[in-house]
């Protein structure tokens, strides 16, 4: 695991998308920047005990690109991977700025960042992503004829869901690097990175929007990290979610974790991220921004870690 000539240890912070812009909130500058105010008192709390690496979701912010490509229809809508450049750009400015207030000495940099991915992705064909705002079941049906889109239940409302592809390789991962090692808090993969698959001049954009917790996970692994913190709107994992006999799990195994099911759309590919982490060798968290202090000294959230692995009898 690596540290820095200062012997902070590094950690990945994952930062969902809708943490930024929250559900049902409307999808304004001055909503998105009082949330990024919020997470960036957070982060900053941590770049002070952490070396930091950011990943950032996007799934409203490039849904909300998406709609507004849509309403010019004098040229042909700008892809999926060009969009979630544009939104990596956006947060990114509105997080580095925030933190940099809050950071006076420290460096901050955004990086627009590819991520290399299968052209043949089998999310492709069956997108699971979910972006831009919710609807009701009408509205819903409406726009997906209309623009063919897929559109599928995101709990109570319905969202529009665009493919997924698993990121397999960080190609700006020097750059990163070289920024941390230079002191720097690094906003880096946002909204999952920009999807590039390789082809026969190089490399070409995809259409898609890749999960931003499976790309913190991959970061975190490619750079040695010691933690993986995913900050979400849960205070931790649960079983059970909103039913009245819900469970929080507090300190537990990746093989134990596993055992369970989670929504595809929202907590699955959280799960999904901290288990594999966790069975690289980190420590993984997932819990509440407001408590991410709390949450890596494992006063509360949940842990993902070898140690809390069952012993056999």
């Amino acid at each position: 695991m690596n540290a820095s000539k200062t012997n902070k240890s590094t950690v990945v912070v994952a930062l969902g998308g809708n943490a930024l812009l929250r559900r049902g909130d409307e999808p304004s500058f001055a909503n998105q920047l009082d949330n990024i105010k919020i997470a960036a008192k957070a982060i900053a709390e941590i770049a002070k005990e952490y070396r930091v690496v950011i990943v950032h979701g996007n799934g409203p912010q490039v849904g909300l690109l998406a709609l507004q490509n849509l309403a010019y229809d004098k040229v042909p809508p700008y892809p999926l991977d060009v969009l979630g450049a544009e939104s990596e750009g956006m947060i990114g400015y509105m997080l580095a700025q925030e933190l940099q207030n809050k950071l006076p000495e420290k460096d901050v940099t955004t990086l627009l960042t590819r991520i290399e991915v299968d052209c043949d992705d089998p999310s492709i064909s069956d997108p699971t992503k979910f972006v831009g705002p919710v609807y009701d079941e009408a509205e819903g049906r409406a726009l997906a004829e209309k623009n063919a889109w897929t559109m599928k239940r995101d709990g109570e409302y319905w969202r529009r869901v665009v493919p997924s592809p698993i990121p397999k390789n960080i190609i700006d991962k020097r750059s990163i690097e070289t920024l941390l090692e230079a002191g720097q808090v690094v906003i880096a993969c946002g909204g999952g990175g920009i999807p590039v698959c390789k082809c026969e001049s190089g490399f070409k954009g995809v259409e898609g929007v890749i999960d931003k917790d499976l790309v913190a996970t991959l970061l975190a692994k490619q750079l040695a990290a010691e933690k993986l913190l995913i900050l979400t709107d849960a205070p931790a994992v649960f079983l059970n979610w909103g039913k009245e006999n819900q469970q929080a799990l507090r300190s537990v195994g990746p093989s134990e974790l596993e055992q369970y099911q989670f929504p595809a759309g929202s907590m699955g590919p959280k799960v999904d991220a901290v288990v594999d982490f966790a069975e690289f060798g980190g420590r993984a968290y997932i819990g509440a921004l407001d408590e991410s202090l709390d949450v890596l000294a494992e006063n509360c959230g949940t842990c993902v870690s070898l140690d809390f692995e069952a012993v056999p009898a």
